[in-house]
């Protein structure tokens, strides 16, 4: 298993980042996907999700500014950034439901968002 994010980088008020994740051991067609944050004073939180079906979900945060989206033939999950706010800044992760169940989180990828 392997959950890579990419992507990240200091960007202004404004504007936009994707972010992508090369996800190894999963398998998006049965596997509940997600696109979580965390900084250093908040709980990790998920920001997006996407279900096997391709249902997707969004926190009240960044409804209409985030799209969540895969490939999976490439095994590749994506998170569109726009309109960025000083407080998306943070760390962030690809994963999937079974593995956070079993307590794996891959290696991030840090969003700045410059004021």
């Amino acid at each position: 298993v392997q959950l890579q994010a990419s992507g990240g980088g200091l960007v202004q008020t404004g504007g936009s980042l994707r972010l992508s994740c090369a996800a190894s051991g999963v398998n998006f067609s049965i596997d509940n996907m997600g696109w979580y944050r965390q900084d250093s004073e908040k709980p990790r939180e998920l920001v997006a999700a996407m279900a096997p079906s391709g249902q997707t979900a969004y926190s009240n945060s960044v409804k209409g500014r985030f799209t969540i989206s895969r490939v999976n033939d490439k095994n590749m999950l994506y998170l569109e950034m726009t309109n960025l706010k000083p407080e998306d800044t943070a760390a962030y992760y690809c994963n999937a439901d079974r593995l956070i169940a079993r307590g794996y989180w891959g290696e991030g990828t840090l969003v700045t968002v410059s004021s």
